[in-house]
């Protein structure tokens, strides 16, 4: 039995106890077929004594693997491999077997390319300054408020009920507080049962896809894009119908040639502070857009993921809240307003629609986290919430205002822009015929995080010179750095004369 006793290793430093240690390195020996079933293992004092450790810990050890029945333990002989166990193949010996991990690669059949997203998240680098494409700042983010609920909630003696499973459809008390705060500030007229709570945007997106969209259906989208709800309609089987976008929002003369030659289940739209071109569509279009949604019976789906967000004039109200057709899901979410961290989004839409994406959100997920939606529930109700946003909007108008005049003055040889009225980006166009990858490839080198602009046209290849830069996220003093440096990436950039 001298192979298992050299074989094992433990460390007394680490976070695992030493019994264990040793009963998980026995049974990887075990599946791996170097111990086969019926096979002896060494005396409790034998073992100890070659892994320097005390024989008590040995002893648990052998306990925990009769308790997990992979060993028999015979009166007066000894501890054996259980025989009932299959008899294995041996496969090569891992010298760091307590350090197993499972293998690279299937053996059944895996499509490489079923699920092929083109935007992934890409952690910066340490120490850059970042130009987001567009994220609220953190450091502002109530959390404090958010930790005062939690607390609160612990000392009451119901909380328990908020630990176990709740209504698929979200909290109860966050849908009455949000059909009031959707009231309030878009003219929805909604009640708590029109309103289903989602993870983000995003998840509301996939809810709306899977259960609208069939293979080859027709879904009508911007470009440029969101290339996050892109990929969700893809994948879902949709062909993808897209349509130019202007100062005024996507084209409406475009929409209505596309229905004229094809049924259109579906279409995407993000009326306020379009990503990624920040306009907004006009109250015009909207009703046009609406029309036509009743005329050729099509979805839209509206996000409007920052509408708490504008500087030089009042919103428009969104389309939902003048859909009298029952054409139109509105998905909207709190990851913008608190942080994107703090996971809760919402779709409003009808009833009978409502109900098969709960149904579906319940299959990817059995509920919402209950505490935290108490959590926002209570932060609405006390107009907590409220409160942020107009802290937070008039921060954030402050520093659009102070980089749109920082890029006026020290880049306006070399980029030209408007200034967005509502959100947290700036969409900025290179002259000179700047390729957009290469600047970020050298700002990145300097310190400076700046988008490649490769996201933004469904064409990859696309070379359109657009960067979609974020105002919300950087105080005074981080813009000047990022502006300095994005400069300096520029002139390195410059054609050569």
């Amino acid at each position: 039995m001298m192979l298992i006793e050299s074989l094992l290793s433990v460390d007394k430093s680490g976070q695992v106890p030493v019994y264990l240690q040793i009963s998980n390195g026995i049974i990887n020996y075990i599946r791996q077929g170097t111990l086969k079933p019926g096979s002896a293992l060494p005396a409790s004092r034998v073992l100890a004594a070659s892994l320097n450790v005390h024989r008590k810990t040995v002893v648990a050890a052998y306990d925990e693997l009769y308790a997990q029945s992979w060993v028999d333990v015979i009166a007066r002989k000894g501890i054996y491999i259980a025989k009932n166990l299959p008899d294995v193949a041996p496969r090569p010996i891992e010298k760091a077997v307590l350090k197993h991990s499972l293998a690279n690669k299937t053996s059944f059949n895996v499509d490489d390319n079923r699920i092929n997203p083109q935007r992934m998240f890409v952690e910066m680098p340490d120490g850059n300054i970042t130009f987001t494409e567009g994220f609220p700042d953190t450091r502002i983010a109530p959390v404090d408020l958010m930790v005062r609920e939690y607390r609160r909630m612990a000392g009451y003696h119901f909380t328990h009920k908020y630990l176990m499973y709740g209504l698929e459809q979200g909290s109860e008390n966050l849908r009455n507080e949000l059909a009031r705060f959707l009231g309030e500030t878009r003219g929805l007229h909604v009640t708590p049962n029109d309103i289903l709570i989602t993870k983000g945007v995003q998840m509301a997106l996939y809810l709306c896809a899977q259960v609208l969209i069939n293979k080859n259906d027709i879904v009508i989208v911007g470009n440029p894009g969101y290339s996050g709800a892109n990929e969700v309609f893809e994948q879902a089987g949709a062909r993808l119908e897209f349509v130019p976008v202007d100062d005024y929002g996507i084209d409406i003369n475009a929409v209505e040639t596309i229905c004229k030659a094809q049924k259109v289940r579906m279409l995407y739209v993000v009326p306020h502070h379009h990503q990624p071109t920040t306009v907004t569509l006009s109250s015009e279009r909207r009703m046009r857009l609406l029309e036509l949604a009743a005329k050729y019976q099509f979805a839209i789906i509206e996000d409007d993921y920052d509408f708490d967000f504008h500087y030089t004039s009042g919103p428009i109200l969104p389309l939902a809240s003048v859909d009298y057709y029952g054409n139109v899901i509105y998905v909207g979410s709190f990851c913008k307003t608190i942080a994107p961290g703090i996971r809760i989004g919402f779709m409003v839409a009808p009833t009978n629609f409502l109900r098969q994406a709960t149904r579906l959100r319940r299959l990817i997920d059995r509920q919402g986290e209950h505490l935290l939606e108490e959590a926002m529930a209570s932060l609405l109700k006390n107009g907590d919430i409220s409160r942020h946003l107009k802290k937070a909007n008039k921060l954030y108008h402050e520093r659009r205002d102070i980089l749109c005049k920082l890029l006026q003055e020290h880049l306006g040889d070399y980029i030209s822009f408007k200034i967005p009225c509502g959100g947290f980006a700036i969409w900025v166009k290179y002259l000179h015929d700047l390729d957009t990858a290469v600047v970020s490839e050298k700002a990145n080198e300097l310190g400076l995080s700046i988008g490649a602009g490769h996201d933004y046209y469904y064409d990859k290849t696309f070379k359109h010179g657009f960067v979609r830069i974020g105002f919300a996220s950087l105080n005074e003093k981080e813009m000047h750095e990022a502006v300095n440096i994005w400069k300096k990436a520029i002139l390195k950039c410059l054609p050569k004369i």
